[in-house]
């Protein structure tokens, strides 16, 4: 334990500081991150299928078979790579991190500095503002704040904290402003273990599409060592094969189940798509956000800060009409005494500059549930704040006096006099108010707002405007916008508490939002069978941002807001949301390209070690001849493939989008292949002929798969399979001792024309029917139960065809 004592006049001394970093009490995130580059060495380096290709290298050095050894290349060249773009996407956003690292104002040697939240140690004195994440646990020792500690309780209520109260890590500053010490730092602190629970459940956050090919890989690697098991003693004990062919015969079908480049694609594809954004100005706090963004099609977006600059100004005041006194004054005596801690109050501060110089007796700090601030001045409370939560039921009385502000774009707030003193604890008012007048506010909308919600409108993404000002003010910045159906809007406060998923349906935009509200927006639109991704920027979106499936702040917003998001936007530039978007796009699209590519083989190489087993017969392809057929019907077009841009909607889930394009030429591979197994053993064909002509029928249907993956084909398509097929002629032209390849009698010649017409129809007519099936996901995964026998006919009539809705 430290025993030196802080003092709360001067905060501690940089001797104090030192001593207690040289004691590890230092507020550091735990578990950070980002792995150390021998984690992501040993995680490449020590994978199970790495343990399974050095046993099946050692085995075939044991026999001998060294020109079955081709895939070992790949296999090193892939972990290489692998750990190379790791490593450089690693050290990108810890460049990125350091960057965006919150501050926070500590009290040390007497001074006020600005530090960063994982530089403070126990025992500093720290100021905390509206709008301040609290960065670990202490208590007040100057000072009054009302405290949100929904992040760790989920609650909404906002809590009033005095001197000598604890403050929990992971809660945030609503209003006002008071020094606290810090008591639990680092890994001691509240927030840093509830992180630790959540990182041990880090798996069920992963994306659909790393959790579906984690599951394949599991499976594979559960079947692999048994069927292994079962073709080599087959073989050997049954068949009578030497130990030499049993085990080349053996591996080949092992090497051919195993997806080995489909992980290391993947990893890849996202390690680039977040070095990529990163270069944008874009930074994710979690790589699921890549994917999640991609299948997003309901966005939820503020207005301040998102349609319009974050940055408030003043227009003017006007008097009410019973109003006779000096407004500007008025409210320049209330902007005297409050803090400037919000976009609004600093606004006012900048416009309202005259007063009265009046002192007040205290203040009533502005919350996102009242929303309204008010000033002490004797007996009375001056207020400004929204004109309903003041006026209440005099609403009507005052309304004609501003609401055409409010239709014209105008953010309106009212200034009136409360005849009582209101206090954090009794803030609620109970008598009528005097109406001194209203302040009009205006935020200029982003010039690239238009061209933005365009893009979204094409891509089929709907918006969602939800805020806390004026329903008819947001409906009209909205529309100048450019958003679709901005004039159907409602007032937050008239929805009943069963008629959220009603409201979604029919508004597109919402006023006078609580912050709770905002969460229960969410959850509707997620009932609905949405993806939805929740933009904000301050204190009262972040149970919204907690909920959605996805989260983005803007950098400018409060350090809570950029903390408890998953995608932050650096330059606060809602602009990038469409790179952000397509960058998901292109990675989940190529992917599932690619993987459907791989399974392929990994179907095939299955399919046909059962069809070995149950006709007792030796497995007819060499390990040798399965790397030639990957490496240029998977390997080689599946990364070139990646690269390209790919900006199409996310349609229906991973597993059944890459089996329904890989079973078509998997079962094509096997019925083809079973019928020349069965064909040569009738015509007598030896077995260097069979394993040749297999080869060439599987290069052939791995060709067509390629073209129907790649279909509609566009010049980089149609170089990808131009190259790699010259790459297929050139490796059996000049590699064909290496990769097994013989030259074929004119039987097999003959077998191989009749096998490949009849391998042209199997696949053309098992690809509508699977197309048609993927159509029925796709609807099914949008409609659940409320699917009819009438969209199941007409999806799968639509998948047939190829056409997209």
């Amino acid at each position: 334990m430290n025993e030196e004592k802080t003092n709360l006049e001067t905060g501690l001394t940089s001797v104090e500081v030192e001593h207690r970093i040289q004691a590890g009490e230092v507020n550091k995130a735990v578990d950070d991150q980002f792995k150390t580059n021998k984690q992501i060495i040993r995680e490449n380096l020590f994978t199970y299928f790495n343990l399974i290709f050095l046993v099946l290298s050692i085995l075939l050095v044991v026999v001998g078979a060294y020109k079955d050894l081709t895939f070992l290349p790949v296999i090193i060249l892939n972990t290489v790579i692998g750990i190379v773009q790791e490593i450089r996407a690693k050290k990108i956003l810890s460049k990125l991190n350091v960057m965006n690292t919150t501050d926070i104002m500590a009290l040390r040697d007497g001074q006020e500095v600005k530090i960063s939240i994982e530089n403070l140690v126990k025992d500093d004195i720290v100021l905390l503002k509206t709008g301040d994440q609290i960065p670990a646990d202490g208590h007040v020792i100057k000072g009054n704040i009302r405290v949100n500690e929904s992040l760790l309780t989920g609650e909404a209520d906002e809590i009033t904290k005095g001197i000598g109260d604890e403050l929990m890590s992971g809660s945030f500053v609503v209003s006002g402003t008071a020094y606290m010490q810090l008591e639990k730092v680092g890994k001691e602190s509240y927030i840093s273990k509830l992180t630790i629970k959540a990182k041990a459940m880090d798996s069920s956050e992963q994306s659909e599409m790393v959790r579906s090919i984690n599951k394949l890989i599991k499976w594979v690697g559960i079947i692999i060592i048994p069927l292994g098991i079962a073709l080599f003693s087959m073989s050997f004990f049954i068949n009578k094969m030497s130990l030499y062919r049993s085990i080349v015969s053996m591996e080949a079908a092992i090497i051919g189940m195993i997806p080995e480049g489909l992980y290391l694609l993947t990893t890849i594809a996202l390690a680039l798509a977040v070095v990529r954004l990163a270069r944008n100005q874009v930074m994710l706090h979690d790589m699921k956000s890549v994917e999640t963004l991609a299948r997003v099609n309901v966005l939820c977006v503020d207005k301040t800060g998102t349609i319009t600059e974050p940055k408030m100004s003043v227009e003017k005041a006007i008097p009410s009409k019973n109003y006779k006194g000096n407004l500007n004054k008025i409210i320049g005596d209330f902007a005297q005494n409050m803090p400037a801690d919000n976009a609004t109050m600093k606004a006012v501060h900048e416009f309202f500059t005259e007063n009265n110089d009046k002192k007040a007796n205290g203040i009533l700090p502005f919350t996102s549930v009242n929303k309204y601030s008010g000033v002490i001045f004797d007996d009375h409370t001056l207020l400004i704040g929204a004109p309903e939560m003041v006026l209440r039921d005099q609403f009507d009385e005052y309304q004609a006096e501003f609401e055409h502000y409010a239709a014209t774009g105008y953010r309106v707030l009212i200034v009136a006099n409360y005849p009582g003193v209101l206090t954090e604890n009794d803030s609620a008012l109970v008598k009528p108010v005097e109406v001194y007048g209203y302040i009009l506010l205006t935020n200029p909308i982003r010039k690239e707002a238009k061209a933005t919600f365009e893009y979204f409108a094409k891509q089929g993404v709907e918006i969602k405007v939800i805020s806390g000002d004026n329903p008819v003010t947001v409906s009209r910045v909205a529309q100048q916008a450019g958003i679709k159906n901005s004039d159907r809007y409602i007032d937050a406060q008239e929805i009943p508490e069963d008629g959220y998923e009603e409201a979604m349906q029919k508004y597109s935009v919402f006023g006078r939002v609580k912050p709770e509200q905002k969460r229960k927006f969410v959850k509707a639109l997620q009932n609905q069978g949405n993806t939805v991704a929740m933009t904000g920027d301050g204190v009262n979106d972040i149970l919204a941002m907690k909920k959605a499936d996805c989260s983005i702040a803007m950098a400018s917003g409060n350090s809570a807001a950029v903390q408890a998001s998953q995608v932050v936007l650096l330059d606060s530039n809602f602009a990038r949301m469409p790179k952000v978007v397509n960058e998901g796009r292109r990675v989940v699209n190529n992917i599932q390209r690619s993987a459907s590519l791989f399974l392929v083989k990994n179907i095939f190489s299955f399919l046909m070690a059962i069809f070995s087993l149950i006709m007792v017969i030796n497995y007819p392809l060499q390990p040798s001849q399965i790397t030639l057929i990957s490496a240029f019907t998977i390997g080689l077009p599946s990364f070139l493939l990646a690269l390209e841009s790919n900006k199409n909607r996310i349609r229906g889930q991973f597993i059944p989008n890459i089996l329904s394009r890989a079973i078509p030429g998997g079962v094509t591979d096997m019925l083809a292949v079973s019928i020349l197994v069965v064909a040569g053993g009738y015509f007598q064909l030896d077995h260097n002929n069979v394993g040749t002509t297999a080869t060439l029928l599987l290069i052939a249907v791995g060709m067509m798969v390629l073209y129907h993956i790649s279909a509609p084909l566009n010049r980089f398509r149609l170089l990808v399979m131009i190259g790699s097929f010259v790459g297929l002629v050139l490796a059996i032209i000049f590699l064909h001792n290496l990769f097994s390849m013989s030259m074929i009698t004119d039987k097999a010649l003959f077998i191989l024309a009749v096998l490949f017409c009849a391998a042209t129809t199997i696949f053309r007519w098992l690809s509508r029917i699977l197309d048609g099936i993927r159509e029925v996901f796709i609807v099914f995964d949008k409609k659940g139960k409320n699917m009819t026998f009438g969209d199941f006919h007409e999806a799968y009539k639509r998948g047939r065809e190829n056409i997209i809705e």
